[in-house]
């Protein structure tokens, strides 16, 4: 059995603390219901991962409360079983090394376009920023082993988005760690629902693919204040 070193204690407790808090903001984004959807990030250089435990109130989380499991899924560390997801997370991390984060959730607008099996088209600039064109459509999947990471993993690696919709069953989406997986998760909910309205009005035609590719290459290479030197009239 995997077992945490006193080496990566401090990453752990730091990680619980982070996940914890994460799930706050799927609360205070109306992403979940009751006790559904989860966060989970990977710790560095491990094969393990923080997860939150399976049908624990969202008011009752803390960093006392998440569990870490190693990347098959196995209960590491915790006194309640891991999130129903955990498999799906766990597949992720061991086929997309550059993911650090993982969410998933049950949002109104995502779920409704997962449920028709359709993807979201990319007719609006805030698309093309974080997701790069379309939010894709994975294969339908039952809950209880990694078949919904195989979608997962599957769909996003023949695109740039960092979120699925999984068929008749809602969105998960994936980042350099935690908070980006989250921000996206906020984000998909947003252009589902705004997308959604502009189709009650009509036809809605897609941005062109170079105008994606630019406002793609901007939002994630020079957008924000990680760039040193910038322009300011690039920044909005």
């Amino acid at each position: 059995m995997t077992s945490v070193g006193a080496d990566v204690r401090d990453t752990i407790t730091r990680l619980r603390r982070t996940v914890a808090d994460l799930h706050g903001e799927l609360t205070r984004n109306g992403l979940v219901i009751w006790t559904a959807g989860n966060v989970s990030a990977r710790v560095p250089d491990r094969d393990l991962m923080v997860i939150k435990p399976s049908g624990v109130s969202y008011d009752e989380l803390s960093e006392h409360t998440m569990v870490v499991t190693d990347l098959k899924g196995e209960l590491v560390e915790g006194e309640l079983a891991p999130s129903s997801d955990t498999a799906a997370h766990a597949y992720v991390y061991r086929h997309m090394p550059e993911v650090g984060g993982v969410v998933h959730t049950h949002s109104t607008y995502a779920t409704a376009w997962a449920a028709r099996g359709e993807p979201i088209p990319c007719v609006l600039t805030m698309i093309a920023d974080e997701f790069g064109g379309e939010i894709p459509v994975g294969p339908f999947a039952l809950i209880g082993d990694d078949s919904i990471g195989r979608g997962i993993v599957e769909t996003l690696r023949t695109s740039r988005s960092p979120a699925v919709l999984m068929r008749n069953h809602g969105p998960f989406t994936v980042g350099k760690d935690a908070r980006a997986a989250v921000k996206a998760a906020v984000m998909v909910e947003d252009v589902a629902r705004t997308v959604h309205i502009a189709h009650q009005l009509g036809e809605l035609p897609p941005l062109r693919g170079e105008d994606i590719d630019r406002l793609h290459h901007r939002y994630q290479n020079v957008y924000g204040q990680n760039v040193i030197g910038q322009s300011q009239e690039n920044r909005t």
